[in-house]
Formats: structure tokens, sequence, C-alpha cells
């Protein structure tokens, strides 16, 4: 039988570390969990939230799938959504896509891949949606790229309009939307100024990343 041993000695090496960095570490993650953020992130093995951010466990919330799509009947991601700012009263939420999406690229592609293509027809709206002007780069890797950065905008609208966000804009708890990208060959993160605290300032926030994706 594989046990993957191996992973849980890195493991036990990487608990004797932590107590003898900090011996009280595991009793105090124990007792709280009070992130400030919720990181709506790509499965992507390469974009960790933690490590990138730099934050400790217990500092941010994580919801990851393929692409970071937002999609309005996928209860699980909703579900998460809304637990984060109703119970653990995140003040952030943060979708976070990357340059070199696998998915954004099997969208981008069109070629079948089995059962993912039902996911996959998520992204393949926001190339719809911005076809004319994708149709006008010329060079893939740039067309890649850009659609990598109007998913992130497009999901962060679908964000906006989801119950969990809804409830908590109309009650007037402050909630920060952000959308951002990560870049795996240079490890830095970068704001798409796709930012908004409430309804009122999220459609001029959801025109000026349009266009600053789009200049």
């Amino acid at each position: 039988m594989k046990t993957l041993s191996e992973l849980f000695e890195r493991n036990r090496c990487w608990s004797m570390r932590q107590l003898q960095e900090d011996p009280e570490y595991f009793l105090r993650l124990a007792k709280l969990q009070a992130p400030k953020y919720l990181w709506v992130g790509c499965s992507d093995s390469r974009v960790p939230a933690n490590q990138i951010t730099g934050l400790n466990p217990g500092e941010v919330f994580v919801h990851r799938n393929i692409a970071n799509v937002i999609v309005h009947t996928d209860l699980n991601c909703l579900s998460v959504v809304h637990y984060a700012i109703q119970v653990l009263r995140v003040e952030h939420v943060i979708v976070c896509g990357h340059y070199g999406c696998g998915g954004v690229r099997a969208a981008l592609d069109g070629q079948p891949n089995g059962l993912i293509d039902n996911w996959l027809r998520h992204i393949e709206d926001v190339l719809e949606r911005h076809a004319d002007f994708l149709e006008s780069i010329a060079d893939h890797e740039s067309k890649w790229a850009k659609l990598c950065e109007l998913n992130v905008i497009e999901q962060v609208r679908n964000l906006a309009r989801s119950t969990p966000v809804r409830d908590a804009w109309q009650s007037g708890r402050e909630l920060m939307l952000h959308g951002w990208i990560y870049g795996l060959k240079d490890g830095r993160l970068a704001d798409l100024d796709m930012s908004a605290c409430c309804r009122e300032e999220f459609d001029a926030a959801y025109r000026k990343a349009l266009d600053n994706a789009k200049s």
C-alpha cells in the first residue's frame, strides 16, 4: 500500500520547525480563525495564496477552482463567500487570477477536453463578451494574457452581483472587492483597478478596469 510516507515526514519536520520558532504557534492557531481576507483563486499549484501574499495560516480564508471562476449556481463557492462575510467578517474579498492559466488557455484554444469543457464554458462567455477586442490582438500569447485579465474582471463582476455581497452591501457592511492577477514569471501581484466597496462605486470601477485592460 502506498502511504506517501515522504509527505508525512515532511509534515513532521515542518511541525517541528514551527514549534522551534514559536512554541505557542499551534495552540494559538487552533483557538482562533480571524482572517481579514477571502481569496478566490485558481487551483493551479503554483499560486498558493498564503505564500505569495506573505500571510500566515489563519490570516486568509481561501477558495480555489479552475481559472478562479465565480458562478451564480456554484453553491460551493457562494457558501464559502457567505461564510467568510457573515461568520468570519472578512473585510476584503480578492479574486486573483494568474498569467499562464491553463483553464483560460483551454477556453481560448477551443479544443475539446471532456468534462471540464462544461466549466470552461464560463470563460468562453468572457471570451465572447470581449470578442472584438481579443480578435484585434494578433499575438496569441498576448491574447491569452489579456483574457486572463478580463476573466478576473468579469468574475469580480459576478461576485458583486452575488447574494452574499449584495446582502452585505445593502446592510451597510464595509466590504471591499478586489481584482488582482499574479505573474508566474516574476512572482508579483498586480492590481487590475477592479476595486469597490459598495454597489454605487462598482459600476465605475468595472468600466475603469475594462478601459485599462483594453488600453
